[in-house]
């Protein structure tokens, strides 16, 4: 897959698309299934099949006070579009002055003169330009006069009725229910970071831990969770099976939130390395411990948890 983040001045080979509009934010099965009418009319047009994306999110913009929402960062939303076998993802950079931009502009800017799109796809409730200047209804409109196709993809639920959307998605996870947003997602709810140094208490009670800051990831609920972390070798990704604590550690007094993952019968240095933690299972809501003998038997308790049930479920990551 090709990536730019640009729109103006492409090669040959990356205009004439099928392109995906959206944030795509989790890549979730609603959003697969409009990035999957995109790469059909391309099959059929024989073009390149193209997502285009906006960074940051355009929330983080407009409301920049709310507390951290995203459930993949571009680098993972980039991967996961990657994997169903996309041919171009444009990343445009969204600013005060972009979103000033007219419907109208961004169709004539972006979609003919720089992509040179011959069809467009997108969510039944997709809305663009200056002040939602622009819909669906306005991008097929725009098609006929500019001469590309338009699909608007209508929602996508499950057999219960439930509509797959990242807000779902968000409040699952604030929930504990990591099985069920991974449903929707398609694959589990993964956070991803280099691995920090800590204050190394966890080496002190046998359960050493990588750290990893959440950054402007949204905040599933605090607690315990059965997880598989995958270490980053540079040519391949190694996983094992292990136990996580989110949050701030209130027996310990911490402050900042954080994700601590102790990984099974691992002996390495992860320091600097980029570690991808799958938050496959909710074990236990964080709570204060009276001292560390405390916290290390429950410590404890939980890894035998957490081996317990990915032992009973080893295909538990899902879809990758």
């Amino acid at each position: 897959m090709k990536l730019f983040r640009h729109t103006t001045d492409l090669p040959p080979d990356a205009r004439g698309v099928a392109v995906a509009l959206g944030n795509f934010d989790g890549v979730h099965r609603g959003h697969r299934a409009v990035i999957g009418a995109a790469q059909e009319a391309a099959a059929k047009l024989g073009v390149p099949s193209a997502v285009l994306t906006f960074e940051p999110h355009p929330r983080a913009l407009f409301k920049p006070d709310q507390p951290p929402f995203r459930l993949t960062p571009f680098r993972i939303k980039a991967r996961l579009v990657e994997a169903l076998g996309v041919d171009a993802l444009f990343s445009v950079h969204f600013d005060r002055a972009f979103s000033q931009q007219s419907a109208e502009a961004f169709v004539e800017s972006v979609l003919v003169q720089g992509l040179g799109a011959r069809h467009v796809v997108a969510g039944y409730d997709f809305v663009f330009g200056h002040n939602r200047g622009g819909d669906m209804a306005f991008l097929r409109a725009a098609g006929e006069r500019f001469g590309f196709g338009v699909t608007e993809v209508r929602p996508v639920a499950d057999p219960s009725g439930i509509i797959f959307s990242s807000t779902k998605v968000r409040e699952l996870l604030q929930a504990g229910e990591a099985e069920a947003a991974a449903a929707i997602l398609g694959h589990p709810f993964e956070v991803e970071g280099r691995v920090e140094h800590g204050d190394k208490r966890g080496r002190t009670i046998g359960f050493p831990t990588a750290n990893v800051e959440l950054g402007e990831y949204v905040r599933p609920r605090f607690g315990v969770y059965a997880v598989r972390a995958g270490v980053d070798l540079g040519g391949q990704t190694v996983w094992h099976d292990g136990v996580a604590n989110l949050g701030r550690r209130p027996t310990v007094g911490g402050a900042v939130e954080r994700l601590e993952v102790h990984l099974f019968d691992f002996d390495g240095d992860l320091y600097g390395r980029h570690l991808r933690v799958r938050l496959l299972h909710f074990l236990r809501p964080e709570m204060k411990f009276d001292g560390l003998d405390h916290l290390k038997a429950q410590i404890a308790r939980d890894a035998g948890a957490a081996r317990a049930w990915l032992a009973a479920d080893p295909g538990a990551e899902g879809v990758t």
